[in-house]
Parts: C-alpha cells; sequence; structure tokens
C-alpha cells in the first residue's frame, strides 16, 4: 500500500457495554469517514471492549484536532479511552542488543525498506560487536558495558538515552541482560522482548544443544512485553517450527534464530500499527 493511501488508525477500548460498536462507527459515518478495516474484541473475563478501525477521510480538510474533539463528546458516555494515529506516523524505536545480530539485521532491513514504519535514533548495547553495522545504517549506537556491581548506573544510561532520543517503543533484539524491576516498570507496555520457545522448556546453557540432546520435534520463538517476571511477559507473536531427527544442534540454532527475528519483527509490526490491546497481563492482537 502506498503511503499516500494509509489508513488512519482508531483504538477505542471501554468497559463492556450495550452500543459500543455503533457510537465508534455511527461517529466515523457522521462525519464522513470511510471505515476500511474493523476488528473489536468483547473480554468477557474482565468485562472489557477493545476495538481497532482503519479508516479514510472523504474529506480533503480533516482536523484530526476537532476530529478528537467531537469524538470525546461521544466517547465519555461510554468511559472511553481511545488514540487517533496518523497514516505519515513513524514510531521512534530504540534497539537493544548484545553479540547476536540475527534480529537486529531483520529489524534494519525492514526499517531501511520502510516496511516498517519506524525511525531508528539510537542502538544500545553492552559489547561493542555491532557498532560498525549500526554506523553502515547512519544509527548512533552507545556501548554501555554492564557488570553486576554498574548495572544501577548502566540501566540509568539507558534510560536517559530513551528520553534523550523520545523512543516510544524499546525492543530487546536479543539483548542478553535480565532488566531490573525499575527498568521494567518505567518501561511497561513498550519494550518488546524475544526468547526461544523450545518444547518442552530448555533453560539455561546451550538451550539448543540441550534440545536435541533429548529428541526435540518443535522449535520456536515468543516475542512479549517486557516485565518483572523473566521471559513470562504478555505475549504478542509466537512462531513454530517442526524439527526431526536430522536436525543437529548447529540446524537447530539456525531454525531458531530465523524464526527469532521473524517473530520479533511481526511482534514490533503489531505494537506499532495499534493492534495489540493490553488486559493485565494478557494481550488482545488483532491480526493483519
Amino acid at each position: 500500500m502506498s503511503r499516500k493511501n494509509k489508513p488512519w488508525i482508531l483504538n477505542a477500548d471501554c468497559p463492556s457495554q450495550l452500543g459500543t460498536v455503533d457510537v465508534v462507527t455511527r461517529f466515523l459515518a457522521e462525519s464522513r469517514n470511510y471505515v476500511g478495516e474493523i476488528h473489536s474484541f468483547d473480554d468477557k473475563e474482565v468485562n472489557h471492549f477493545s476495538m481497532r478501525v482503519e479508516f479514510h477521510p472523504l474529506d480533503e480538510d480533516f482536523d484530526a484536532e476537532q476530529f478528537n474533539q467531537q469524538f470525546a463528546e461521544r466517547a465519555a458516555a461510554f468511559d472511553m479511552q481511545w488514540q487517533l494515529t496518523a497514516p505519515d506516523h513513524k514510531s521512534r524505536v530504540a534497539i537493544m542488543v548484545s553479540k547476536y545480530d540475527h534480529c537486529l539485521h531483520d529489524l534494519l532491513y525492514h526499517y531501511r525498506t520502510g516496511e516498517l514504519a519506524i525511525e531508528i535514533p539510537v542502538i544500545i548495547s553492552n559489547h561493542p560487536d555491532l557498532e560498525d553495522l549500526a554506523k553502515w545504517h547512519g544509527i548512533p549506537y552507545h556501548h554501555l558495558p554492564i557488570t553486576a556491581e554498574t548495572k544501577p548506573e548502566q540501566e540509568k544510561q539507558v534510560w536517559e538515552l530513551v528520553q534523550q532520543y523520545d523512543c516510544e517503543l524499546v525492543v530487546l533484539a536479543r539483548y542478553m541482560q535480565v532488566l531490573s524491576d525499575d527498568l521494567c516498570e518505567k518501561l511497561s507496555g513498550r519494550a518488546i522482548n524475544i526468547h526461544h520457545s523450545l518444547l518442552p522448556g530448555f533453560k539455561g546453557a546451550k538451550p539448543y544443544h540441550q534440545a536435541w540432546e533429548k529428541g526435540v520435534k518443535l522449535v520456536g520463538a515468543t516475542a512479549h512485553y517486557v516485565n518483572s517476571d523473566l521471559d513470562e511477559g504478555p505475549i504478542i507473536a509466537q512462531g513454530v517450527q517442526a524439527v526431526d531427527h536430522s536436525h543437529y544442534p548447529e540446524d537447530l540454532v539456525a531454525k531458531g534464530q530465523h524464526i527469532e527475528s521473524l517473530t520479533l519483527t511481526r511482534a514490533v509490526r503489531y505494537h506499532i500499527e495499534k493492534r495489540v490491546f493490553l488486559h493485565g497481563q494478557r494481550t488482545v492482537v488483532f491480526p493483519d
């Protein structure tokens, strides 16, 4: 889809009640906005309604501020929260990485080709290894070494960079450090991590070698929001692939890294396209 044909996006959520779809779609119709795509979900477990709408204004003088002011009058009766995203909006994303480069390469490729509507103003790493890759893309690279003793100061620098570069999202593209509870809290709902999802689970050193020794038949990856529970944040996207006895440890590693790259990039796209709603520790993710 060409940029000029990209839609406006309206995200809305509120307590479950009669008329939630109608209040949104009726307003869009009356204000001459053509709905191209609509997804909604009523979460009966928590009595919460979520809705995502893509629309195209029929009037050339569409005014986002006026839209918000007028829609606020309708939404108030439903205790509805909403967000309007412009077609030309690009999310500012900080990438954190250690030495593994496969996820970073995939993100940079989709950024460079314009397939991800993002800006990457900074890459942060606890190792110097990938600085040349960042320089090739013209992106500032900040090498912030970390030890157990220096972790509080290092994370303070990380947070300062996120603020300095005005980043909406932080992506841990195989950043091999556990974030502190404090930094997890600051980045709540706007930091995405990726990790392998070997079935059954294998933790610790060389998980793919452990999996091979047990004859694992599935390899996969999970992308999720970061929280204080290690690798257990709300899930955004998952990928899986069947393997068999002919796959040696290095084959499992290669397949796992490929799935990690695809899954992380997909999760980032879902987030920036406003397809993800957080309901506590669960997510509602509307597909494309």
